[in-house]
């Protein structure tokens, strides 16, 4: 009964707006990153991805904001504030990311934390892809279904690369290198809980299908 009246009364679409927006800038993120990662003038990459940050917060505010300020949401306001805050969570980790890269200087990067990047760029544009179809999520419930699953299948591919990474950082450092072995593991580790946290992002999108199928 209660799903059926609010069914009746106008909703606030501009939450998908800024999801969507969101989203985006998640992916030009995760683009910047992986770049980053290939040597590709890395600190013109830094510097992209703390201004993507920082646009990613703002949209972050405005869906807080707009969470107080709306009569109707289009699902749970704690569902709209936990998934705008999982997505924001993983921008913030690519941000984290950056500091790790410029505190030690770092210019060039182990082939594995590439792949690491390509990884967090698959789960970007999956992510990028998922949000738009929660406007409709009766419509859609097998689409999420499959895109989440991925997503989740991407950080578990992740957590491999992770564990080869510092297998390999080891062979090479952990005897003769205490400092590169260091500095390789906390940069395999930033990337692991950029990854997560799109896991995060995943999981917060099959609650709220959940919730509203």
């Amino acid at each position: 009964m209660l799903g059926w009246f609010r069914a009746l009364l106008p909703r606030e679409d501009k939450f998908f707006d800024l999801f969507e927006a969101h989203s985006r800038v998640l992916v030009q993120g995760a683009e910047a990153l992986e770049r980053l990662l290939a040597g590709d003038d890395v600190e013109r990459r830094c510097e992209e991805i703390i201004a993507l940050e920082n646009q990613a917060d703002a949209i972050t505010r405005d869906v807080l904001l707009a969470t107080r300020k709306s009569f109707i949401t289009p699902f749970d306001r704690g569902d709209i504030k936990d998934l705008i805050q999982s997505m924001d969570d993983a921008i913030d980790m690519m941000h984290k990311t950056v500091k790790i890269v410029k505190l030690f200087e770092q210019k060039s990067f182990d082939p594995l934390m590439h792949e690491m990047g390509v990884v967090v760029v698959e789960a970007a544009r999956l992510t990028a892809e998922s949000v738009p179809l929660l406007h409709r999520i009766g419509a859609n419930v097998q689409r999420l279904s499959e895109l989440t699953e991925r997503i989740i299948k991407a950080e578990e591919k992740a957590d491999h690369l992770h564990e080869a990474g510092l297998k390999d950082l080891f062979r090479r450092h952990g005897r003769g290198d205490a400092m590169a072995y260091l500095i390789g593991s906390e940069i395999y580790g930033q990337l692991e809980k950029v990854v997560d946290r799109f896991e995060d992002v995943a999981n917060e999108i099959s609650g709220v299908v959940i919730e509203n199928v």
